[in-house]
């Protein structure tokens, strides 16, 4: 999943550390949000949202557009 927590977090000023001490997870943690290596629990989805200021939906980007159900 693609998303622009690194980008939202240098907007804030604040270092992986710091979003860390913030979210109440590791550094690891958020280096592997920011590279994409590790997506998020729901919870941990919203705490970043708020905590960054942005909806969800601003901030994750799905790497494909899931397939639609077809009507039968």
């Amino acid at each position: 999943m693609k998303n622009r927590i690194r980008e939202l977090r240098t907007e804030h000023g604040w270092t992986q550390a710091a979003l860390a001490d913030r979210l109440d997870v590791s550094r690891q943690t958020v280096n592997a949000l920011e590279t994409g290596r590790y997506d998020p629990s729901l919870p941990l989805a919203f705490r970043l949202a708020r905590l960054l200021g942005a909806p969800l939906e601003s901030i994750f980007e799905p790497d494909e557009e899931p397939e639609t159900a077809h009507a039968r």
